[in-house]
């Protein structure tokens, strides 16, 4: 039995790496607005019970977004998008 949830493991993390590095990017995004929503229920006049259930749910459902979208994009992904978003630091000129 354990040896078919691994197999089935793989075959989805090797569907998830076939995915193209756009859809990566749009998934991983994808975990900004329940982290936000994980917290931001906390203000809601409900019982401590549901925040915990919320929280649970919302919080889960954006490690799961960020762990897929990270796993889209691999590597070489990362590398990609890190290097998107770095800064090129131009040599000052010299007068």
């Amino acid at each position: 039995m354990k040896e078919y949830f691994i197999s089935i493991f793989r075959k989805i993390k090797q569907w998830l790496q076939s995915l193209s590095f756009r859809t990566g990017v749009i998934v991983l995004l994808c975990c900004i607005p329940f982290y936000i929503l994980s917290f931001a229920q906390m203000l809601l006049p409900i019982s401590a019970t549901a925040k915990g259930i919320l929280w649970t749910v919302l919080f889960g459902l954006a490690k799961t977004f960020q762990y897929g979208g990270l796993t889209i994009l691999g590597v070489e992904g990362y590398k990609r998008l890190k290097s998107k978003f770095k800064k090129k630091k131009e040599p000052a000129e010299e007068e």
